[in-house]
C-alpha cells in the first residue's frame, strides 16, 4: 500500500491502481480491504473511468457506512456519470458525517444549484418555446435581432434532448410546418435546424417527423433558389439519412424497435425523391448540387467491407440516367437543367462512388451498358443538340468512372464528331468538344490518336480563335498531349522550349484576374500536366505570384479544380511514387535497344526540398487544409490521395513540421488517413506519424483529437506497409502510449499490442528496437503487465536476452521494461530466473556496463528481484553480484542513482540475513 501512494502522489495513477490490486489479492482484513478499495477509487477517478471508480468506492462503503472519502469519491463518480440525484445522497451523508467540511458543503451546494437550474429550465421551457414560436410566426413583428435570438434560442434547445423532446411533444411540429409555410427565408431556416435538432441521433422521432413533413416535401425545399434554405434543407436530410442508417446497423431494443419497423423503405423513399428532384422543372441550380452532394454521402458504402450495396445497385436502375442527364447539362443550350460550374463535377464523383461501390464483373458490365445506352440515345436522333450532350456525357464519365466513360468513347462516330466540333465556328461547340478532347487524352493509344489527328486542329484553334475561354482549352489539350513522355527526360512530345513557352502561357492566364476563375482553372490544368517537366516546375515555384494566385483557386467556391491544383503540387514535390530500377535490368534493356526512362538532374532531391520549401513559404499547407475541408463536392479519393502524397512531401524535413501543424495541417490529416483510397489514407498516416514522432503530440493534435490519430498510426504496423512505414509508426505510438493511460486504452482497443509483439522478434534492428521501445511504454498497462505472466509465452524471456545484446539501445529499452515489470508485479521476479540459464550474467553485464543508465536500470532490477524472493536474493548474494553492488555503493560522486540502487541492494540483503553489515554500519 505503501508503494501505491508513493505512485499516487507522483501522479502515476495507472502504476498506483497496479499496486494497490496486488496489495487486495495479499490482504484478508475487512478494513484494510476498504481503504485498499477507497484508494483504486481514487486512481480510477483520475484515469478517468468512472464506472470503475463507482465500484470500488461502494465496496469501500459496504465495509464501512461511515468513510466519508469514499463517499465523496462515489458521489464524484456518479457526477460524471450522469445520476446527480444519487451523487446528492452521497454528498448529504459526507456532510452529515463531518458539517465542518468546507469541501464537502461547496460541493454539495454546487450540485444542489446545477440540479434547481436544471428542474427550473424544464418547468419553465413549455412557455420558453412557446414564446419563441409566437415570435417567429408573428408576422407584425419587425423586431429583427429579437426574432433571430428566438430562432437560436429554439435551435440550442433543439440540440439537447430534452429539449428536443419538449418541443416534439409540445405541439412543435404543427408549429414547425407554420413556420415552413410561411415562406420567410428566416423562419424556414429556423424551422429546417430545428428540425435537424430533433431527428439527430433519435430514429422514432425522426420517422414521425418524417410521416408528418412528407418526404416531397422536405425533399422539394432542396431545390429552392435560396441558397442557405437548399443547404439547410440538405442538412436536415443528412440528420435523417444517418439516424435511419444508424437503425440498420444496430439492433435496438424496447420502445423505438416497436415504432420503427422498417426504416430501408424509408430510406429508399427518400433517395427516390431526391432522384426525381435531380431533373424536375424548376430545381434551382444550387439545388441540383446539394442533391447530388447529398446523394455521395448517403448512397455508397462506407467501407468495402460492409457487405450489403443494394442501396447502391438500386440508386444505379432508378436513377443513373437522371445523374447523367445534370452531368452531360449543356448551360448554353436552350432549355438545359440549371447548374453551377461545380454540378458537372459533382455528378462526376457521385458515378465515381457509385462504380467503385460495385462488387462484381455483372454489376460493371450493367453499368457500362446503361451509360451506353444513355449516351447513344442522345447521339443518334437529336441533331446537333443531341450530339453536345452525348459528348458533354462522355467528359462527364471521363472525369468520374473512367473506365466507363472510355469505353463509351468507343461507341462508333464519338471521337470523329468530337474533332468535327472542334472546328465548329459556335463557341458552345468548340467548349464542349474541346473539353471532350482534353479528357479523352488520358490514354497513350488514344492520345497518339489525338497526336496525329488533332494537334493541327488544336493549335490553330490556339492561335486563331478571339475568344479566351476557347484558346486556354486548346492550350490545356496541347498542355496534357505534350506532357504524354510524363517525368521520362528523354521523351518529348514537342519541340525543345515548347513546354516552357506553353507554361509560361497557362501562368499568364491563372495570373490575369480579369478572366473569370471558371476559365482560369484551365490553366491550373494546363500546368497540372506540364510540370511533369522540371524545367517547367523549377520556374512555376519561382514564379510566386502564379503559385498564389493558383492557391486562391483552390479555395475558392469552384470545386472542379481541386484535382488539377493537387497534381500540379504532386509533380512539384516528386511525391509520387517510383522505385529505383535495377542496375541488371537496366543493363539488359540497354543491351535490347529499349528504352530506359531518365531522370532530369532538376528532378534531384536537393532540388526537389529546394521546390518544397518554396511552396511552404507561399501557403502551401493553408491550400492543402482548405481542400480538405471542401465539401460542394467533396474531392474524389483520387484527389485525397494526391493532397496526402503532397502533405508527405512538406513534414519530410523536420524543421518544417511546426508550421505544419500551427496551419491546420495535423487536423487535415486526419480525416484524410481515415477515407480514401488504400494508398492515401497510408501517406496520410505515416505524415501523421512523423509528425508525432519529432513534435509534442498534445500540442500537435490537442484535445479529443489526439485519440484520433491512434487508429491511423496503427494501421502503419501491418504486415504489407514498407519498413520504413512500421518504423515510424512504430515511433509514433511510442511516444502517444507514453503519456496517459487513456491513450494506452486506445492503442489496446485497437488490437496494436499483438502486431507490437510481431515486431520485437524482426531482423531488422531498428524495426525491433522501435517495437521494444513501445512496449516498454505499454507495459505502464496493466492489462499489457498481465501478458508476461501468461504460461506459455516468451514475452518475458525475449526482454531478459534483449537486456543482454550488443546494442546499446534495445538494451536500454528492455531492461527498462523489465525494470518496470519487476516494480510492478513481484511474480515476474521469479520468472526471471526460469526462462533462461543466463539471467544472472545478463544482470551482471547490466551493472558492469560503461552506460550509467543501463547500470542504474539493472540496479533496480535487481533491487526489486531481492525485495520479491528470499531465495532469489541468495541467488544472487553467493554470485559476484554482491562484489559489484559493493563497489557501485560507493560511487555516490560519479554515479548518485546508481549508488543508491546498490545501497538498496545491500540493505536489502542484510534485511533478509544474507550479508552483516561492515563495521561502520555500511
Amino acid at each position: 500500500m505503501t508503494e501505491g501512494n508513493r505512485l499516487f502522489q507522483a501522479g502515476d495513477y495507472a502504476a498506483a491502481l497496479a499496486s494497490y490490486t496486488r496489495a487486495l489479492a495479499l490482504c484478508a482484513g475487512p478494513p484494510e480491504r476498504a481503504v485498499l478499495h477507497r484508494n483504486r477509487a481514487a486512481c480510477h477517478l483520475k484515469l478517468e473511468d468512472y464506472a470503475s471508480a463507482e465500484a470500488d468506492a461502494s465496496k469501500a462503503i459496504e465495509a464501512d457506512g461511515h468513510d466519508v472519502k469514499a463517499l465523496f469519491r462515489r458521489s464524484q463518480a456518479l457526477q460524471k456519470l450522469g445520476r446527480p440525484d444519487q451523487a446528492v445522497y452521497d454528498l448529504r451523508r459526507c456532510v452529515s458525517l463531518e458539517p465542518r467540511n468546507k469541501a464537502f458543503q461547496e460541493a454539495l451546494h454546487d450540485l444542489g444549484s446545477s440540479m434547481q437550474e436544471k428542474v427550473s429550465l424544464m418547468s419553465c421551457t413549455d412557455s420558453k418555446v412557446e414564446q419563441m414560436f409566437q415570435i417567429l410566426l408573428d408576422p407584425k413583428e419587425t423586431d429583427t435581432d429579437k426574432k433571430q435570438k428566438a430562432a437560436q434560442n429554439l435551435i440550442v434547445l433543439a440540440r439537447e434532448e430534452a429539449g428536443a423532446e419538449k418541443i416534439f411533444q409540445s405541439d412543435g411540429m404543427r408549429l414547425l410546418l407554420r413556420m415552413l409555410d410561411t415562406g420567410r427565408e428566416d423562419a424556414m431556416l429556423a424551422a429546417l435546424r430545428t428540425l435537424a435538432g430533433l431527428c439527430s441521433g433519435h430514429r422514432s422521432r425522426t420517422m414521425a417527423i418524417l410521416a408528418e413533413l412528407e418526404a416531397p416535401r422536405v425533399s422539394a425545399m432542396l431545390g429552392v433558389e435560396h441558397e442557405q434554405v437548399s443547404l439547410a434543407a440538405c442538412n436536415l436530410l443528412q440528420v435523417m439519412f444517418d439516424a435511419l442508417k444508424e437503425g440498420l446497423q444496430r439492433d435496438f431494443r424496447g420502445k423505438e424497435e416497436a415504432v420503427v419497423l422498417d426504416p430501408s423503405k424509408e430510406l429508399k423513399l427518400l433517395i427516390g425523391h431526391l432522384l426525381e428532384m435531380l431533373t424536375r422543372e424548376g430545381t434551382s441550380a444550387h439545388g441540383h448540387d446539394n442533391t447530388l452532394n447529398l446523394l455521395i454521402k448517403v448512397v455508397p458504402r462506407k467501407s468495402p467491407r460492409e457487405p450489403n450495396n443494394s442501396l447502391t445497385l438500386w440508386v444505379i436502375d432508378q436513377g443513373l440516367k437522371k445523374i447523367l442527364e445534370v452531368g452531360g447539362t449543356v448551360c448554353e443550350a436552350p432549355g438545359s437543367l440549371p447548374a453551377t460550374e461545380n454540378s458537372r463535377m459533382s455528378a462526376a464523383v457521385l458515378l465515381s462512388k457509385l462504380y467503385s461501390d460495385l462488387k462484381c464483373d455483372a454489376e460493371r458490365e450493367n453499368f457500362h451498358r446503361l451509360c451506353e445506352d444513355y449516351v447513344r440515345s442522345w447521339f443518334e436522333g437529336h441533331g446537333l443538340a443531341g450530339k453536345l450532350r452525348a459528348i458533354q456525357t462522355v467528359s462527364c464519365l471521363l472525369q468520374g468512372p473512367s473506365e466507363a466513360g472510355n469505353q463509351v468513347l468507343e461507341l462508333e462516330g464519338i471521337m470523329e464528331s468530337v474533332l468535327a466540333l472542334c472546328a465548329s465556328v459556335r463557341e458552345v461547340d468548340q467548349l464542349v468538344a474541346v473539353e471532350a478532347l482534353i479528357h479523352a487524352a488520358d490514354k497513350a493509344k488514344r492520345a497518339s490518336f489525338i497526336t496525329a489527328n488533332g494537334v493541327t486542329l488544336l493549335k490553330n484553334i490556339y492561335k486563331c480563335s478571339g475568344r479566351d475561354s476557347i484558346r486556354i482549352r486548346a492550350l490545356v489539350g496541347l498542355c496534357k498531349l505534350g506532357s504524354a513522355g510524363g517525368t521520362d527526360f528523354s521523351m518529348k512530345q514537342f519541340a525543345e522550349g515548347s513546354t516552357l513557352k506553353l507554361a509560361k502561357q497557362c501562368r499568364k492566364w491563372l495570373c490575369n484576374e480579369a478572366i473569370d476563375a471558371s476559365t482560369r482553372r484551365w490553366a491550373v490544368e494546363g500546368l497540372a500536366y506540364l510540370t511533369f517537366d522540371a524545367d517547367v516546375k523549377e520556374e512555376f515555384v519561382e514564379d510566386k505570384a502564379a503559385v498564389q494566385a493558383m492557391f486562391q483557386l483552390a479555395k475558392s467556391e469552384d470545386r472542379s479544380v481541386l484535382f488539377a491544383v493537387a497534381s500540379t503540387l504532386v509533380n512539384c514535390t516528386n511525391s509520387y511514387d517510383h522505385e529505383e530500377p535495377d542496375p541488371q535490368m537496366l543493363e539488359l534493356a540497354k543491351y535490347a535497344k529499349q528504352h530506359v526512362p531518365e531522370q532530369h538532374p532538376k528532378d534531384e532531391p536537393g532540388c526537389v526540398r529546394r521546390r518544397v520549401r518554396k511552396l511552404l513559404a507561399a501557403g502551401v499547407v493553408s491550400a492543402l487544409t482548405c481542400m480538405v475541408k471542401s465539401e460542394n463536392p467533396a474531392p474524389t479519393n483520387s484527389c485525397r490521395e494526391l493532397i496526402s502524397r503532397v502533405f508527405l512531401a512538406v513534414v519530410e524535413e523536420a524543421a518544417d513540421r511546426g508550421s505544419v501543424v500551427a496551419q491546420g495541417g495535423g487536423k487535415a490529416l486526419i480525416p484524410l488517413s481515415l477515407e480514401g483510397t488504400e494508398v492515401g489514407q497510408a501517406k496520410a498516416a505515416q505524415a501523421l506519424a512523423k509528425i508525432t514522432i519529432t513534435s509534442n503530440p498534445e500540442m500537435a493534435f490537442p484535445g479529443e483529437r489526439i485519440y484520433e490519430v491512434v487508429r491511423p498510426l496503427v494501421s502503419l504496423l501491418h504486415l504489407h506497409r514498407t519498413g520504413l512505414e512500421n518504423f515510424e509508426g512504430l515511433m509514433a505510438l511510442t511516444n502517444l502510449a507514453g503519456i496517459s493511460e487513456r491513450l494506452r486504452q486506445k492503442i489496446l482497443k485497437e488490437k496494436a499490442v499483438p502486431m507490437i509483439e510481431g515486431y520485437m522478434f524482426e531482423e531488422h534492428e531498428l524495426l525491433r528496437l522501435a517495437a521494444t521501445e513501445c512496449m516498454c511504454n505499454m507495459a505502464m498497462s496493466t492489462e499489457v503487465q498481465e501478458l508476461f505472466l501468461a504460461e506459455g509465452s516468451d514475452r518475458l524471456k525475449l526482454l531478459v536476452l534483449y537486456s543482454g545484446e550488443d546494442d546499446e539501445k534495445l538494451r536500454r529499452a528492455a531492461s527498462g521494461t523489465l525494470a518496470m515489470l519487476t516494480s510492478l508485479l513481484p511474480q515476474i521476479c521469479g520468472k526471471i530466473t526460469q526462462v533462461t540459464a543466463h539471467w544472472l550474467e545478463i544482470l551482471q553485464a547490466l551493472l558492469l556496463s560503461p552506460n550509467v543508465e543501463l547500470q542504474h536500470r539493472g540496479a533496480v532490477i535487481v533491487l526489486n528481484m531481492m525485495a520479491a524472493d528470499r531465495e532469489i536474493a541468495a541467488k544472487l548474494m553467493e554470485s559476484e553480484m554482491l562484489e559489484i553492488l559493493s563497489v557501485l555503493a560507493k560511487e555516490e560522486c560519479d554515479k548518485p542513482r546508481v549508488a543508491q540502487a546498490a545501497k538498496e541492494c545491500l540493505a536489502q540483503a542484510v534485511a533478509c540475513g544474507l550479508i552483516k553489515p561492515n563495521v561502520n554500519g555500511e
